[in-house]
């Protein structure tokens, strides 16, 4: 069911808040989407986000500090510890962790990578930092999962399972060469159907659709349209695998190219926030 964020909902909120009943908080935020509480946090202060946010396991919290918009995630922001920032980043893929601190002064981007417990998830980070936003590379995520051609269809499938717990949504399965070259791709259905001592080599699809990491994001999500694409691997000059770009990656680059359009076409001069629907520009 679609969640109503209703002034009577804020209103007691608000009141539990200052009478300090965390619980009725707690309750009432318990089954809300992410997105739904990213909302619901665009209605309170600083001090009040944080009271409410406190009360988000770990795994929600660090979802909606993903979905926040961004004038309210910098100052929240703001107002936590590297390490604090570090703990919420834990639990994010790559590409969010990678938005959430894009924006960060340089000393404190480093602090928080330093605070990472997770070595590798602080190295694919660091590692995405370097791609301008706008481009295949910085909107790509680093996990995915890869088998080598020459692998059987057991031992990969042993490997699989080790590389599924980073990974929250697998659309598909990357076949690489022995140098790390991306050479086609493997439905779940066909490695599942297989016989044990089958080799990848024999099973796999050539011909797979790739892109760049310094493509620019309007023509990655042209791309994606045009093709129907749910998922869409990034590689580098050598065709070396090096990410995946997700549907829901593009689609705020979709929206910001449709508000812009609207904008122009509307004569819009004011600044066109994330969180401005086209039907509002429109109006204008």
């Amino acid at each position: 069911m679609k969640f109503e964020l209703t002034k009577e909902f804020i209103s007691d909120l608000s009141e539990a808040i200052a009478s300090g009943n965390v619980t009725f908080v707690s309750e009432s935020i318990a089954d809300l989407h992410p997105a739904d509480v990213a909302e619901l946090l665009e209605e309170f202060d600083l001090d009040e986000v944080k009271i409410i946010y406190e009360q988000l396991d770990e795994e929600t919290a660090s979802d909606v500090l993903a979905e926040l918009e961004e004038d309210t995630r910098e100052e929240f922001l703001a107002s936590l510890s590297a390490k604090e920032i570090a703990e919420s980043l834990d639990n994010m893929e790559s590409d969010d962790a990678t938005d959430v601190i894009q924006d960060l002064p340089e000393h404190r981007k480093e602090k928080v990578l330093s605070e990472l417990e997770d070595e590798e998830q602080a190295s694919d980070i660091a590692d995405l930092l370097t791609y301008e936003e706008n481009t295949a590379g910085g909107l790509m995520a680093k996990e995915f999962i890869t088998v080598n051609e020459n692998w059987t269809v057991g031992y990969a499938i042993q490997e699989m399972r080790k590389q599924t717990e980073d990974v929250s949504q697998v659309y598909t399965i990357y076949v690489i060469s022995d140098g790390g070259v991306l050479i086609g791709t493997l439905s779940l259905k066909r490695i599942l159907f297989a016989d044990d001592q089958t080799l990848i080599s024999k099973l796999y699809q050539g011909d797979v659709l790739s892109v760049k990491a310094d493509v620019d994001s309007e023509e990655v999500a042209s791309i994606m349209d045009k093709y129907d694409l749910v998922v869409l691997p990034v590689v580098n000059d050598e065709g070396i695998l090096l990410g995946r770009i997700t549907i829901d990656d593009v689609v705020d680059v979709i929206r910001e190219e449709a508000e812009k359009d609207y904008q122009m076409a509307s004569g819009i001069s004011e600044k066109v926030e994330s969180s401005d629907s086209v039907w509002m520009l429109t109006r204008a």
